[in-house]
């Protein structure tokens, strides 16, 4: 595949026509109908339909075009780099975040982000699922406690750690004597996970445990804190949700679990050159979060 081809067909494909493309580039606008024609012929498919007013890709030129634009995008401005010329980032950076993490805290880190790179446009999606950053067309995906994955790199940049957490005005239980002997607590937990209990956490130095026995079944921690502060039960929730403040009111922090340590991690694609829109990204995430700490 001539790269020349490919990238005059990228062009005119982000344009939506040989006219704008033409415009935009100071290229012939038979310049880049025949280079397009040279890419067909070599891939042995029609790439762009040709219509009197308009042009729209084909099936296969719709591929094609998803899955090189970043690609030659990244390869610009690595080329731009090693020569000396602009370093700036610019252009879009798609990014998969957490709910929580996006709702609570991606408002004020993107605005941040922004103003100091504005060519930068940043698109950014608030979700739960696993993302497959090639596939989804992601530059950039944020995760919890991430599994190994070979195909991705990336970086922790921030620590939490779960706490048991009631109602200021649910009495916290006796202290037990062996494993027949673990009180019940009404709780409030998540529906997108196993960890039903039972609860251990730390009273001070001690070790306790508690049964929880769901009350309300919830599918957001936000939800799952307001209904504690409401008195539904107690539940399991990380620190960063519960600091000092209007948010917090009403809440008695029992203890944290051990060895239930949060951790956040950036993560991009490592068979790729990593542009300076992911480096700079991921670098200020981590100035952010100095102490890794949310």
């Amino acid at each position: 595949m001539d790269l020349s081809s490919l990238s005059d067909f990228d062009l005119v494909a982000t344009h939506g026509g040989f006219g704008k493309a033409s415009r935009s580039s100071g290229r012939a606008k038979a310049t880049l109908s025949r280079r397009i024609m040279d890419l067909e012929q070599s891939l042995g498919v029609r790439l762009i339909e040709r219509g009197a007013r308009a042009l729209r890709l084909t099936e296969e030129g719709a591929v094609l075009y998803e899955r090189t634009h970043t690609l030659l995008a990244d390869l610009a401005e690595a080329g731009a780099s090693v020569s000396g010329g602009h370093t700036a980032p610019r252009g879009t950076l798609r990014i998969s975040a957490p709910v929580l993490f996006s709702h609570t805290l991606m408002g004020t880190l993107s605005t941040e982000y922004a103003g100091r790179y504005p060519d930068v446009r940043l698109d950014i999606r608030a979700e739960d699922r696993r993302v497959d950053l090639v596939e989804d067309g992601y530059d950039i995906a944020i995760r919890v406690n991430p599994h190994p994955d070979s195909t991705l790199v990336g970086r922790c940049f921030a620590r939490d750690r779960m706490l048991l957490v009631a109602p200021a005005g649910l009495r916290r239980p006796r202290r037990t004597r062996g494993a027949a002997d673990i009180p019940d607590i009404p709780a409030v937990t998540l529906n997108n996970t196993s960890d039903q209990g039972p609860w251990v956490f730390l009273d001070g130095k001690t070790s306790r445990t508690v049964n929880p026995v769901p009350r309300l079944v919830l599918s957001s921690l936000i939800m799952v804190r307001d209904a504690v502060r409401a008195g539904a039960g107690a539940a399991l929730i990380p620190q960063s949700m519960v600091r000092p403040g209007p948010a917090s009111e009403g809440l008695a922090i029992w203890g944290p679990l051990p060895d239930r340590q949060v951790e956040l991690w950036a993560l991009h694609r490592s068979r790729r050159l990593v542009n300076a829109k992911v480096s700079t990204f991921i670098d200020f995430l981590c100035a952010r979060f100095p102490d890794r700490w949310l």
